[in-house]
């Protein structure tokens, strides 16, 4: 039972504290901020965390991961039709993309100064996800579905598409209907491919 508590409190931490960082940023939180909301003391944090940057870099791991979204994309592009992988892929990007990676308060340690950690493992996420794309792009080249191309650049153009829509929703709160921009880019992209 203790070993639970003790799991509990940690996650309970790692959960207030992230709200908190992404909200206010690194800079402008306090241990004793975190305590007052957790119902916890100081040397509970540290024990568990080490130190307040203990705290925030287990905080980002665990927030700004893409790992289960990757997945996803892997499972529902995951067909021997490269066109419904493709489909699928692109729907999948616009409905489960992952918005909250891109939480501002996760990235800035202080108030200038963006975290290069956090910000290196978002660009290898982008980067797995970007070999996935190609990957479908190639096998529907191989397949003859699309004329030979440079498959990253087709692929950056795809992904400049779905990125368009993502990040006008993070950064601006544009509401898009993400299913029928799903549709009319994967009927754009495949025109384009012919």
């Amino acid at each position: 039972m203790q070993a639970q508590e003790h799991g509990a409190t940690a996650e309970k931490i790692l959960q207030v504290a992230s709200k908190m960082f992404a909200e206010k940023g690194f800079a402008n939180v306090s241990v004793r901020d975190i305590c007052k909301e957790t119902g916890t003391t100081a040397p509970v944090i540290y024990y568990y965390f080490g130190s307040k940057k203990g705290l925030f870099d287990a905080v980002a791991r665990k927030k700004i991961s893409m790992s289960d979204f990757i997945d996803k994309l892997a499972k529902a592009s995951a067909s021997s039709d490269p066109k419904k992988g493709l489909e699928s892929f692109i729907s999948t990007y616009l409905t489960s993309f992952p918005e909250h990676t891109f939480d501002i308060g996760l990235y800035m340690r202080d108030s200038a100064t963006l975290d290069k950690h956090s910000a290196q493992m978002v660009s290898d996420d982008l980067d797995r996800i970007g070999g996935m794309a190609v990957g479908l792009v190639d096998k529907s080249i191989s397949k003859g579905i699309f004329r030979r191309t440079d498959s990253q650049l087709a692929t950056d153009c795809l992904l400049g598409m779905l990125n368009r829509v993502i990040f006008q929703h993070i950064h601006f709160a544009k509401i898009s209907d993400r299913e029928a921009y799903s549709q009319f880019v994967a009927d754009f992209f495949f025109r384009a491919m012919k």
